[in-house]
Parts: C-alpha cells; sequence; structure tokens
C-alpha cells in the first residue's frame, strides 16, 4: 500500500468515527446543558462551593464566574508548583521558578497548555495529576459553558438570561468529560500508554552514561489532554513519545478523541436552537476547511523534492517513522485547527510550506473545529460577521437565528476578531525589535521570525504547540506569553458573552422572504471565504516575511 492511500484511508477511518458518534453524542450534550436537574454528586459540589446552581445570570453574572473561577484556578495551581519541593510525591524535584510558575498556570488555566519546560524532568505525581490533569478537565469545561452561553443568546427572548456559569461547568465536567475521559483512558492503555505512580529509573548503560525514565498517570492525562483540547503532554516530546502515543492506531484514537467534542457541538447547537439544519451548516464550514487543511498538508509533505525526500518518499524530518508522514500531517492539522497544541512530530522541521499551514490553522482562530467549546462560539461570531457583510450586499437589515445585527453586535464582534491578531502581532513586533529576546531564536533569516511568530500565535490563539527551535525558557517569553495566553484567553470570552447577552435581549423577528438562509450550502460558502478573506487580512504581511519566503526560496 502507498504512503498516500494509507494517509487517504487514515482521514476516512476519522470521518466514519466521528460520523457515528456525531448524532449521540450531540444530543447528549445538548440534554445536560438543557437539563433542570441535578445529580447528586452535582449537589455536593455546588453545597461545597455555594452556589445556587438554579440562579438565572445575565451576562455580567455569567461572566464575572469565569473570570472568578480562572483566577482562583491560575493562584492554585501557581502556588501548588511553587510549593512543589515540600510536598510528596514531587519525585525529589525542586519548586519551580516565579515566572516559569506563572507561564505554566497561565497556560494550563487559559486551555493553552504551552510549556516552556520538561514535564518529565520538572514536574512531579502531584503537580502533574493534582495541578495540570484537573485543569485540564476545567478549562475545557469553561470554554464549552461559554459557548453554551452565546447559544442561550441566540434562542433566548427579552430574558437576557444566559443561565448559570456554575452549572454548565459542574455539568461538562461530570456528566461529558469524566465518562468519556474514563472510557478513552482504557483504550490507550489497551494501545499501551503507561498508568503508574512508579518513580525515576534508570535504564542501560548508552554511551556517555545511563538513562533516566519517569513512570506516571499519563493514560489518564493523555487522554483529556486531546479530549479537551489542552494539549500538555506528560513528557517534553508529548504526543511522540512512546509512553504517550505508542502506535499508529494510539495516533488515530487521539486524533479522534481531538476533533469528536468540536464537532459535535454543532449537532448541540443545531438542537438548542431549534433547527438542526443550521447545525449542518457550521459543521459543514468546519469539516470543508479541516479536509482542505488536511490534503494541503500531505501535498506539502510528501511532494518536497531533493534526493533525501525521494529515498525516505517526503519530507521525514522530525517525524517518528512508527506514523510516517500522513499520521504526522493529519495530527498536525488537527492539533492546529484546534486549540490542542500537541504534537506527534517536529513543526519546525516541516517544510516551508508545511510550517505556514499548521500557522494558518492557528491563525484562522482555530474554528474548523476549533477548541472545546472555544471553536464554536469563534465560528458563530465569524458567522455574524458573514451575515453582516450579506446585508451590506443586499441593503437590508442582518440578520442571524431571527436576532437583529446592529451597531452593537457589530461593535463586539468586531473587537473579538481583532484582539488575538493584535496580541500576536504587537507581541511579536516588541519581541523582535529588542535586543534579547532574539537571542532565544535556534534559526537566523525567515524560519527565525517563523519561530517568534508561531510562539506568539500559540500563545494568544491558545494552541500551547511551538516551532520548539525557540528557546522559550526565559523570563521574557515566559512572562510575555504567559499575558499573551491570559489576554487571549479571556478578553475574548468577555466580548462574546456580551454579545450573547445582546442577543438574549432581543425579541426574535419573524423570517420573511429576504431573510438570507443561513441554513444553506451557499452561507457556509460565504463563512468560509469571510474565515479566509480576514484572517489572510489580517496576518498576510507577516506571514510573507515567514513560512512563505522560505518556502518560496527552497
Amino acid at each position: 500500500m502507498s504512503p498516500v492511500l494509507a494517509g487517504v484511508l487514515q482521514v476516512l477511518a476519522l470521518v466514519v468515527a466521528l460520523g457515528l458518534v456525531y448524532r449521540p453524542l450531540g444530543d447528549h450534550m445538548a440534554r445536560v446543558y438543557s437539563s433542570k436537574k441535578h445529580l447528586r454528586v452535582e449537589k455536593w459540589i455546588y453545597r461545597a462551593i455555594g452556589v445556587d446552581p438554579n440562579t438565572r445570570m445575565r451576562w455580567p453574572a455569567y461572566l464575572r464566574g469565569v473570570l472568578a473561577f480562572s483566577a482562583v484556578s491560575v493562584l492554585f495551581l501557581y502556588l501548588l508548583q511553587r510549593l512543589q519541593g515540600a510536598l510528596p510525591g514531587s519525585l525529589g524535584f525542586v519548586s519551580i521558578d516565579p515566572d516559569q510558575a506563572f507561564n505554566t498556570a497561565a497556560s494550563f488555566v487559559a486551555n493553552t497548555n504551552w510549556q516552556s519546560y520538561s514535564g518529565e524532568q520538572a514536574m512531579g505525581h502531584v503537580v502533574q495529576t493534582g495541578g495540570l490533569a484537573v485543569q485540564n478537565f476545567v478549562s475545557a469545561a469553561v470554554g464549552t459553558a461559554v459557548a453554551v452561553a452565546l447559544v442561550r443568546g441566540f434562542a433566548g427572548s427579552r430574558t437576557g438570561e444566559l443561565g448559570n456559569f456554575w452549572a454548565d461547568l459542574v455539568r461538562g465536567t461530570v456528566r461529558i468529560l469524566l465518562p468519556i475521559a474514563v472510557v478513552g483512558a482504557l483504550v490507550l492503555v489497551a494501545c499501551g500508554v503507561i498508568q503508574n505512580f512508579s518513580g525515576i529509573h534508570e535504564v542501560g548503560q548508552f554511551t556517555g552514561g545511563s538513562q533516566q525514565w519517569n513512570g506516571g498517570a499519563v493514560a489518564s492525562q493523555e487522554v483529556i489532554k486531546e479530549l479537551g483540547t489542552n494539549g500538555g503532554g506528560y513528557f517534553n516530546a508529548n504526543s511522540s513519545h512512546p509512553f504517550e502515543n505508542p502506535n499508529g492506531l494510539s495516533n488515530l484514537f487521539e486524533i479522534f478523541l481531538i476533533l469528536v467534542i468540536p464537532f459535535a457541538l454543532t449537532r448541540t447547537f443545531g438542537r438548542m436552537v431549534g433547527s438542526l439544519k443550521q447545525g449542518y451548516a457550521i459543521l459543514g464550514t468546519m469539516a470543508t476547511i479541516w479536509l482542505g487543511f488536511t490534503a494541503l498538508m500531505m501535498w506539502a509533505e510528501y511532494a518536497h523534492h531533493g534526493p533525501a525526500f525521494d529515498i525516505a518518499g517526503g519530507a521525514m524530518e522530525g517525524k517518528e517513522t512508527r506514523f510516517g508522514i500522513a499520521g504526522s500531517s493529519i495530527f498536525a492539522v488537527a492539533t492546529t485547527l484546534t486549540s490542542t497544541g500537541a504534537v506527534n512530530s517536529f513543526h519546525s522541521s516541516y517544510t516551508g510550506l508545511g510550517g505556514g499551514i499548521t500557522m494558518l490553522g492557528m491563525q484562522l482562530g482555530e474554528i474548523a473545529p476549533g477548541g472545546v467549546g472555544s471553536g464554536l462560539y469563534g465560528m458563530l461570531v465569524m458567522a455574524v460577521i458573514a451575515v453582516f457583510i450579506a446585508g451590506l450586499m443586499v441593503g437590508r437589515t442582518p440578520e442571524y437565528l431571527g436576532k437583529k445585527i446592529g451597531t452593537r453586535e457589530i461593535k463586539l464582534a468586531a473587537c473579538y476578531i481583532l484582539i488575538t491578531p493584535a496580541l500576536v502581532l504587537c507581541f511579536t513586533a516588541a519581541a523582535m525589535a529588542l535586543p534579547t529576546p532574539p537571542h532565544s531564536m535556534l534559526n537566523s533569516g525567515a524560519h527565525g521570525f517563523s519561530e517568534v511568530l508561531y510562539a506568539y500565535t500559540s500563545g494568544a490563539n491558545n494552541n500551547g504547540s511551538a516551532f520548539a527551535g525557540l528557546s522559550a525558557d526565559t523570563q521574557w517569553f515566559n512572562t510575555t506569553i504567559g499575558l499573551a495566553m491570559l489576554l487571549g484567553r479571556f478578553l475574548p470570552m468577555v466580548f462574546v458573552l456580551a454579545l450573547a447577552g445582546s442577543f438574549a435581549e432581543q425579541k426574535p423577528v419573524p423570517v420573511t422572504t429576504g431573510t438570507l438562509g443561513t441554513h444553506r450550502p451557499l452561507f457556509s460558502g460565504l463563512l468560509a471565504g469571510t474565515i479566509l478573506i480576514i484572517t489572510g487580512l489580517t496576518y498576510f504581511p507577516a506571514l510573507a516575511l515567514g513560512p512563505l519566503a522560505e518556502g518560496l526560496a527552497s
């Protein structure tokens, strides 16, 4: 079987698997967020944190819940790292330095999981399991809660209420993420992923000395790392490490975990707004972009010419032979078109155009299908922009799902799409202009610039992957990327929830013959074009200095 055919079959297997779970999972999530009943364990949690899950919140109260919970999470995770040296189960590791502890706390709470450290050489069992793995669950649940709040804004009428943040947070964790993670962890263990609490082992004798390996609760963290589109690995090599991702089957299953909830949320959206066709339109846009990017990536990595490439069958540098170009390319696209950031290959070693594709996937806003929750609300904001553009073309007031898009709504949507590019470009410009940060670049020229641009693109878009040629464990990068992650996560949420509140206060307008059919393929095409044009106009100058220049020169 040819490698290209093997890659195509992997994509088809993913499509079939995602199609099989799309309806039951999407409907289950709609029932979870629409239910008025509370499980017994959920009642215990509400009582422990002192909240009333039946209180209906308007958007300012919902936002305060998001920010308060996230602030406490950052503080808790920061202190846990700073106290690691005095905690049991630390495997003898010392406490984390203040700047790196801040960066890591901001990273995991913001669902970014950027890692400027080697996990097996810095974090003990308590921090890995009691700190990082817990944030993998709750940060994903926060993103889904915000997405559901926006959906309720479209579905509501003159109430201004978006539900209860604490109920959405707990339900998303207890009823959705935990059950899937338990089953998924068992599958990963069956595939060969390790799960234990052993210490450090000295293994074998090699030239220059022996090697030390850690054990750990890897399977349980690996499953939520992918399922919650988090991406932070137990080991520095992330999903290329055989303890995290031992073979082709585990690789395909991890890609499935990355994509399953973001895609299924489109059906949840359709259910909650009362029109499955609206969900299918969003799904069609997401799937088209994902398939297109996957095909482009495989072409860029297979078609690169030269004696070394021809012998290897393509651009194999930086890729594991057990995954090959196809398994690595599909994983790279899935992880950068979502907010996952996990890697099973070295993105810095991709071809110039291949590296540019990973970067562009993040710069789209990671909405195809995007992160857990963040992909859906990002796509819905882009849908508001697309409807507004269509309204300008035909000269009538734009409407989406029966809600008028006026001055307030379009300002909020515009702020949403501008804040992340502003963070990426401003931080990149500052890093390149100052004398010290460029010293962290492994390469000079276009590729060196791409390393810095990729780092801030990854941080501000809450992805967490890296070109890895950049030595980011410095005070400058730990601090600035930490700020980019926090601002890139929570400022957009402010605009999303304000937009949801604005829609929830409106009375739905009746559908007329002049209403744009947002459930048709024509709108899906308009939406995809809007996404690509806005991203292209925003990032093209920076991309031209980095991956495009490198790709055209090779």
